[in-house]
């Protein structure tokens, strides 16, 4: 089962989160044996390859922003200056992303004991507002542009635009990899390929313009440049809003997990589940396992680590289980 992790990273830069999964291997053993699946199981960010991919993208943004305003401000274009601020937020929201994974690294205490992990969902969820914000900005100032539209260089609207193009498309490679392991990188990844696109927009606007002087067409862009990031970050957003509610993460299916228990060798039952997200990186279960009579105090043991094994392969890293037998279990109770 795949987990699907905002962001945020660029979701305003959203999406901007990072790259970098570090593998790490969960050893397993059971009757005194090693058990091999032939894979590791990949949960932990490397914080050293987030920061630096962080890193990069959040200079190549800042350098592109200060461009457009400049660009911008000369030639009086809204879809640059909405472009800027919006690639302004990106910024910040990576260095939020960026703050949400060092966070990650921070040990649990007595106040705190699952640590500072949730972060990770909260500043995706904050992203996502700031994200909105910026979208009813530039709609705004397009629509009163729109009525009013003012003579532009359309050459120099397509030559920044162009470089908007080259930077997005290469900060977005730095996530490509690990797009599929968090819903920040995710977030970032998505953000910043929408990005480009939208800048080979503004590049074709500009040339527009150029050749015929159709001035309405930048304001045009820019209520454009606020759909495509309403388009490309909606379902990011609602994943963020659902994490932080500890709904069933994305990619999880309750009933498929309560099967994964139940085929175990002396389980008879598994029911009081519960399945949130500790971060957009690691998953939590309690539940409660009804096993067969039979059943041996050093079976139990045995049985609760195949439980949390197999749980491993569901995407759920943390699992706190309560065993019963058959003679003292009641009636299975649905899920609440």
């Amino acid at each position: 089962m795949q987990k699907d992790p905002f962001s945020i990273i660029k979701l305003n830069t959203a999406y901007f989160l990072p790259l970098a999964v570090m593998e790490h291997a969960h050893p397993h053993s059971h009757s005194g044996h090693p058990h091999n699946h032939g894979h590791s199981h990949s949960h932990a960010v490397e914080l050293k390859s987030v920061n630096t991919a962080f890193i990069i993208g959040i200079v190549l943004n800042l350098a592109f922003v200060v461009v457009e305003v400049i660009a911008g401000l000369i030639i009086h274009s809204l879809s640059l200056l909405s472009d800027a601020g919006h690639n302004l937020a990106d910024v910040a929201s990576l260095g939020l992303a960026l703050f949400a994974f060092r966070m990650l690294k921070v040990k649990s205490n007595a106040t705190y004991t699952y640590g500072y992990k949730k972060t990770t969902v909260l500043v995706a969820l904050l992203n996502g507002g700031i994200l909105l914000v910026s979208i009813g900005a530039i709609l705004f100032e397009s629509v009163q542009r729109l009525i009013d539209p003012q003579p532009l260089p359309g050459k120099t609207i397509s030559l920044v635009a162009a470089i908007g193009i080259l930077i997005n498309g290469l900060t977005a490679l730095l996530f490509f990899r690990s797009k599929e392991n968090d819903l920040n990188m995710k977030g970032a990844f998505l953000h910043l390929m929408a990005d480009a696109v939208v800048s080979g927009a503004l590049v074709a606007g500009g040339i527009l313009i150029y050749f015929t002087s159709w001035y309405w067409v930048d304001p045009l862009l820019g209520i454009i440049v606020a759909i495509a990031i309403v388009f490309s970050t909606w379902k990011l957003l609602r994943d963020s809003l659902r994490l932080s509610l500890d709904a069933v993460p994305q990619g999880i299916d309750l009933s498929s997990v309560r099967d994964v228990v139940k085929k175990i060798a002396g389980v008879r039952d598994f029911h009081h589940i519960h399945i949130w997200a500790l971060s957009t990186l690691e998953n939590a279960l309690t539940g409660h396992v009804v096993l067969s009579r039979e059943i041996s105090i050093e079976d139990q043991e045995r049985i609760k680590q195949e439980i949390k094994h197999q749980l491993l392969h569901c995407n759920i890293q943390h699992a706190t289980l309560e065993t019963e037998t058959e003679t003292l279990a009641c009636e299975s109770i649905p899920n609440h």
